[in-house]
């Protein structure tokens, strides 16, 4: 299934990661794509905050995966930007991450898609310019039985 939501504003991205977050199950996993500068780290803010998260939310660009468990379940953040070979996300435990019961949000996820199960919920933002320096398009696209 395809959705795809229009923003206008971080509030509006922000808003919109936390009501997927709101419905979200441990063991989800959410692939999440766009260019830099597109608001894949506002959306995952939104996430953090769905799932009740206190913590401050950055993009773990250097230390690959962030955990985040003072929510209703933990949010396991990567950022696979900087990995040159995805042998090396099995270093990083990934499968085990995936498998650990919480809510898996992995940014430049194209980078390792061959690694992620087919039951990964994509996300993919996209800005244009011309419809204004705020305008996202977000485009979600779930496997039928997932309810993200």
């Amino acid at each position: 299934m395809k959705e795809i939501f229009i923003s206008h504003s971080p509030e509006e991205t922000m808003a919109l990661g936390k009501s997927i977050a709101e419905k979200a199950a441990p063991g989800d996993i959410i692939a999440l794509t766009g260019d830099l500068g597109t608001g894949k780290t506002v959306f995952t803010k939104g996430i953090a905050r769905g799932l009740g998260i206190d913590e401050p939310v950055s993009s773990p660009t250097f230390t690959i995966v962030s955990e985040y468990r003072s929510g209703r379940m933990p949010l396991f953040h990567f950022d696979v930007y900087r990995i040159g070979d995805p042998d090396e996300m099995d270093e990083v435990g990934l499968d085990d991450y995936l498998s650990n019961g919480g809510l898996s949000l992995i940014e430049w996820a194209e980078l390792i898609s061959d690694m992620l199960p087919p039951e990964t919920v994509w996300v993919t933002i996209e800005k244009d310019l011309e419809s204004g320096f705020d305008f996202r398009r977000i485009t979600i696209e779930r496997p039928e039985k997932n309810k993200l």
